[in-house]
Order: C-alpha cells, then structure tokens, then sequence
C-alpha cells in the first residue's frame, strides 16, 4: 500500500485532482452559503439550514458527489493497466506475493485517497458549525460516510477494468462505461417482476441518497459492500486467470459464481426484515413520529396495501409496472417498523376519472375494453392479466372512486381504510394521510352529520357557497373524508343515530319543526357536539339552535366600510380558549385573521345555561357596526345611524360553549357566518389580509373531536433555521477555501514533485 501511495502522489493526476476537487469544493460551498445568508436576510425562513448547505438539492455534498465518476477513473485507471503495459507485472508474478495481495495493496490505496478528498470535502463543515446555528453534526458525519463509501464503490470498479487491459484510456472510458451502465440499469425491464428485481438491485443510482439524508441503511450499506466485494474478487479472479494462464471460460464461470453468491445476498439483505436503520439527524426527519409509531404498534395482525390502478385513467401512470419500485418506496418508513406488510397490485379497465386522450373521435365509441386493446395493442404489456372494473368491484367496492389510482388498506381481522392520491402539487399521500388511514384501522372515524332539510349548506356540493371541498371531495386532501372522517348528511325528523359524534348546522333557510328540536335537543342533552354556523337573515330560524347555550345572533348584518373591499367583509380577530387547543391559540398570538363575508353577530342571553361561554373571533372596536338599513353593499355605502339603533363597538362573530357531560368534554361552537367555510372564501386572496379560515376549520374540527382529528403527526421543526455568519465573514470564507486550501495542495504537489525530480 505504502509503494501505490508513492506512485499515487509522484504522479500530477493525482494532485491535479485533489487541486480541482478542493477548488470545486470551494467555489461551490462560498456559493451556497452566500446565497443561503442572502435569502435569510430577505426575510425567507429558513427551515434545515444544515442539509440546505450539505445534502439538500443543491448541497455540496450532493453536487461533489455526482461529480465523483470524472474523477475515480482518471484515479484508478493506471492501478493494473500501468503494470501491464510497463511489464512490472511479471515482476509481481515472480514475487512472494498473493494475487489477493497485490490487488488488496492498490485497493487500499486508494481508499486513503478517497479519505483525503473525504477530508477536503468536509473542510467547510467547519464553517457550518461555527456559522449555522444549531448545526446538525451527525447528519454531516452519516452524509459524509455515503460519498466516502461511494468512492470506494467506485475506485472497486476502476480497479477490476484496469486488470482487464493493458491501456489506460481504455480503462477510464471502459470505468465510465459501466457506472453509467449501473447508474441506468435501473430502468431496464421494468415491465416485467423478475427483471425488475434484478436491474433495481443492480443499480446504485440514488443508492447514497439515504446517507445524504442522514441515515443509515443496511440495505445500502450492504449494496456498496458487496458491490465493492463483487469488483474485488473479479480483479482477483483476473490476476489469477492471467498469472496461471487459465481458458476464458473458467474465468468466467469464476465471474459468475461470484456473481450469484453477491447478488443472492444482496436480495437477502433487502428483504424488510433483515434491513436495520440509523437516523442520525436531530429531529429524526428520516423516521416516522412517535404518533406514526404508536398507531403502527397497535396492528398487531397482518396488513395488505392492495393498489387498485385503472390502466385507462391518467393516474395509472403512477402505479404501472415501470414505477412499481418508485410507489413501493412510499410506504417504505412504515415497513421499518413492521416488515411484514403485503403490497399488491392490481391492474384493471374502466370507467375513467380523467384523461383527456381518449375525447378524440376515434376513442368516443369505444368500451374500456376496446379501449385498452387499442391503445396498448403495441406495448409490451400482458393487457391479458388486466381485470374488469366490476371483477375489481367484486374484491373490493371502490366505483366511488370513479376510476382513479387508489389504495385498499386491509388487515386480517377484516377492518378496511381508503388512501388515495390527490389533485394538487404533492399529488401523493404524506405521512398525515398515510397515518390517518392506519389509524383508522385500530380506531374508528369521527361522524361528523350535515343536517340537512332546510336548505342547509350540503357536504356534497363542490360549487362556491358549498361544503363539497371541505368534506367529502376525494381528490382534495385536507377534505374530511380523506382526514379520518366519516361524513353523512341527516335529517333532524328522526332521532340523530348514536354513531354521530357531531352536527353541522349551517346557513338554515327555514323553521325546525318541534320534532326536530327535539331530537336536535336531546342529542345535546346526551353530551353531542355541534358546530352551528349562522348566517343573516337566518337569525329566527336558528336561534332556537343556540338559545340552550345561552346565546343568540343578532338581527341583521355587520359592516366594516373601508375603500377596498365591500362594507360587509368583516376580518376577525382571534382570541385564544381554553376550550380551544394551543395551536388555535398560537394563531391567535400570531395575530392571524379569520374573514367573514355577510355575517351577523352573536350575544350572550341574560340566562344560566350551564354552559361556560368564550368569545373567540371578534371585530374591531372601531368601524365596525351592525347595519339595519343597507343591503346591496356592491353599489351602496354603509353610514353610522346611531339614531337606528347603529352603535359603534366590538361585535363577536364566534363562540364556543363547553360543559362536562357523563365525564366527557361538550363543545359547541357558534359563529355568524356560514361563508367562512365556502370554496369562495377559502380561496379569497385580499391583499394585507392575512386570513386562514382553513386552518381555523381544522381547528373546530380537532374541537369537535377532542383532539382525535385531524391528527397531528407532531414533527418537531429542525432546530437549525439561522445563518450566523456577518458580511465581514464572507471574504475571509471565500479566501481560505476558494483559494488558502487550494494553495497549500498546489504548493504541496509542487514540493513533492520537485523534490523527486531531483531525487
């Protein structure tokens, strides 16, 4: 070993790599890390400020090492090659020296090489850790270990090419050749199970990724390990086969047996349950949380994730056979921490969601059969496997769906969950849903009941002034059907179903009946919860609502006359309960508004109700009244009359009243608007108005729960979120690794090469 590091650092291939390196490494992290500091202080928040810089899309760590194939060959193509060529090969060959020795001396070599541009790599981390506030250390180490192991995998490969031939250029395009052959063999075969098992571990392309994150995998670590075991003892074989003049065929079944033995444990080591982890980052950003891992513990039995995939819809792509291994990554934190979940898939013909390919005329006649003989009559797909939409039914009753890609969660005591995927940029399901489904195969799903009958607000209208996107638009993810709910719509002429865990009331055009009353009241009587949202003009139907608890809306409707948006927008401050959770209290603090479009306000009635009443969205205390004369406020001004009865003061637009009912908390909340909740609302953007009616809706709703949904996974923010370093710093950053670093290993390279011409 000690000879090849010799020849090594007497050679300028070698420091003119670990000049470039150095240099690359220096530009590029002065880059980042200027670039980082200019963002902070144009007021973006910064969130991972360690794996921004390190081994986020742009990370020094990311950019070095998918720089790593120009410069291992230039390293290891003389290894061998130089001994052939030069006839020093025979010189070994007569020594007392094993061929195992010979290649394990050059091997080593240049794995202390590989720690040099590991160190210089790191240099800069020095920085991070003096400049990054709070700097996650460990990740960098783990990041760190990925691409030193990375140039190992690598230097194995160029050493077994350079055994191969006596030329060296042949060496370096023959080392390029085959890491570009392992970096896309991985998307070879793909249609077919067998080959994509095979190529899929054969490739090392994103095999670091894992290492960049923080995280340590066995199955990754394995794959460099036998990789590099793999290469080795090829090399040797081929040292052997040289020395002793053995036929080709020998040598190649030797290649093969190898082969077979590295790539039957490498599919062993890929199995879920021989596969071991180390998150090493700070906040655990590679593991699923603490809630995630309770609800996973609580399956005891077994689990199935069936993938029903319409090969008609646009969504199948996501799930064909070609991304099979892509989908089956998704679920991969949950396989962590139980390996024995099944995944199937299903492919089938349909009805489809959306795909605008097939609305040409030649396709406007056609079956789904027909169709999918059309259309894949020229691919290399079996369509002959594909099921029938109503053979899928049969198996499980997704037509609901209407054809889209969706997931079937079945454990083996029968319970079943719907996961889907969604209409927006993430497009697939994060931990939230993916969790939320699992939850509700161990507990059940709030019943939140619509009541309808009296022109309320319906759960099933998508248009402007509905409840569709909120509660049951399967494509919308933070909808309540997609969130652990079971939403259904009831009437009050019956006695409200003992499942229901709370009533949304809304927008009431017409009288209850005393029936209705009765069953609306005997359900709070029982301990129900219920979110009653008022509108104007509805205030003597729905009064009977809130009356029990002490309060009624007020006749009608609030304005606040400004010059930008019409009189009866009323932008409500938030105060924080008790009742509410802390997070509801943390917006409030934040000074996040709610907005409300045509809303009435609501009073406390001079009554003991027994319920504890707070205040929690309320107007200003200056320009705000209630109007008793103007109604078409998109040609008219509002003007103070406090001859009408038009007083000038802080008006409530939401309450929530609590009680203690059979040893369980009773909430209901009361606002005076039902447009809060609107698409039309929701989706407002008014310029210096910082309104999140969303995310107040997930709060009456984790209200309306107690705290069971939405749930909330509980991440902890990474606690690096500031670049420390000054102005002043920057120079002397850029100085020492653009240029100092560079300079040493240039005047270094310099003193050792001069000194050995003069040796």
């Amino acid at each position: 070993m000690k000879t090849e590091l010799k020849v090594f650092f007497f050679s300028p291939i070698a420091w003119l790599i670990l000049l470039v390196f150095a240099f690359q490494v220096g530009t590029t992290f002065c880059g980042l890390y200027t670039d980082a500091l200019r963002y902070q202080e144009m007021g973006y928040p910064v969130y991972g400020a360690t794996a921004n810089l390190i081994s986020g899309l742009r990370g020094l760590f990311v950019q070095m090492l998918n720089n790593l194939y120009l410069y291992i060959p230039l390293l290891t193509m003389g290894l061998m090659s130089r001994e052939y060529s030069s006839g020093s090969i025979k010189l070994l060959y007569s020594s007392p020296v094993s061929n195992f020795q010979i290649i394990i001396g050059k091997y080593l070599s240049t794995m202390v090489y590989g720690l040099i541009l590991v160190f210089v790599m790191c240099l800069p981390t020095v920085f991070v850790g003096m400049y990054v506030q709070s700097p996650d250390m460990k990740m960098m180490m783990v990041a760190a270990l990925g691409v030193y192991i990375t140039i190992c995998a690598y230097s194995a490969i160029g050493l077994f090419l350079s055994t191969i031939t006596r030329y060296q250029v042949v060496a370096v395009i023959s080392t390029l050749i085959v890491l570009a052959v392992l970096n896309f063999i991985g998307n070879v075969g793909q249609e077919y199970d067998f080959v994509r098992d095979i190529t899929f571990w054969l490739s090392i392309s994103g095999r670091s990724k894992v290492f960049l994150d923080g995280m340590i995998c066995t199955r990754e670590l394995l794959y460099f390990v036998l990789v590099i075991f793999l290469f080795l003892s090829m090399s040797v074989i081929k040292l052997r086969g040289h020395r002793l003049k053995l036929p080709v065929w020998k040598t190649v079944l030797d290649y093969a047996a190898v082969f077979v033995v590295v790539f039957g444990l490498g599919i062993l080591s890929s199995r879920p349950k021989f596969i071991k982890y180390y998150d090493a980052t700070q906040v655990k950003s590679n593991t699923l949380t603490e809630y995630s891992q309770e609800i996973m513990s609580k399956i005891t039995d077994g689990l199935t994730i069936t993938t029903y995939a319409n090969v008609l819809d646009e969504t199948w792509f996501y799930a064909e056979p070609r991304s099979k291994n892509t989908d089956l990554k998704r679920f991969e934190k949950y396989l962590r921490f139980k390996p024995d979940i099944k995944q199937k898939y299903v492919y089938y013909y349909g009805d489809f969601y959306s795909n605008y390919r097939y609305e040409r005329d030649e396709y406007k006649d056609k079956t789904p059969h027909d169709l999918v003989q059309a259309i894949y009559r020229w691919s290399r797909q079996d369509t002959t496997t594909y099921l029938s939409q109503e053979q899928v039914w049969a198996m499980d009753d997704i037509r609901a769906e209407g054809g889209r890609l969706v997931r079937v969660l079945s454990r083996d005591n029968g319970r079943k969950a719907i996961l889907r995927i969604y209409d927006d940029s993430h497009i697939h399901p994060s931990e939230t849903e993916i969790t939320v489904a699992m939850k509700t195969l161990v507990d059940r799903s709030a019943v939140p009941a619509f009541v309808t009958g009296h022109g309320e607000r319906s759960m099933s209208d998508n248009g402007d002034n509905g409840y569709g996107l909120l509660a049951t638009h399967r494509v919308a993810r933070h909808a309540l059907i997609n969130q652990g709910f079971a939403p259904r719509e009831i009437s009050l002429e019956k006695p409200i179903p003992i499942d229901v865990d709370f009533l949304v009331i809304s927008d009431v055009k017409s009288p209850f009946s005393e029936r209705e009353l009765k069953n609306y009241n005997a359900f709070i009587e029982r301990g129900g919860n219920a979110l009653i949202l008022g509108e104007p003009r509805r205030q003597k139907n729905m009064n009977p609502l809130v009356e029990p608890f002490g309060l009624k809306f007020a006749d009608n409707i609030l304005v606040s006359p400004n010059d930008l948006f019409a009189d009866d927008l009323i932008i409500a401050n938030v105060r924080a309960s008790e009742t509410m959770s802390p997070s509801f209290a943390a917006m409030s603090e934040r000074g996040i508004k709610a907005t409300m479009t045509s809303a009435c306000a609501i009073e406390r009635l001079p009554v003991e109700s027994g319920f504890h009443v707070d205040d929690i969205m309320l107007t200003d205390d200056k320009g705000v009244w209630i109007e008793t004369k103007t109604r078409d406020f998109a040609n008219e001004k509002s003007v103070l009359n406090p001859s009408d009865g038009e007083v000038e003061k802080q008006y409530t637009v939401a309450s929530v009243a609590s009680r203690r009912v059979k040893g369980k908390d009773q909430i209901i909340i009361v606002t005076g608007d039902s447009d809060m909740f609107s698409p039309k609302e929701l989706n407002a953007n008014r310029a210096g108005v910082t309104a999140a009616n969303f995310d107040y809706f997930n709060e009456f709703m984790y209200s309306m729960t107690l705290g069971e949904y939405p749930i909330n996974i509980g991440r902890e923010p990474s606690p690096d979120t500031r670049y420390t370093a000054s102005h002043e710093v920057l120079p002397w950053m850029a100085f020492i690794y653009k240029w100092l670093i560079p300079g040493i290993i240039l005047i270094s390279c310099m003193v050792v090469l001069i000194r050995r011409k003069r040796r």
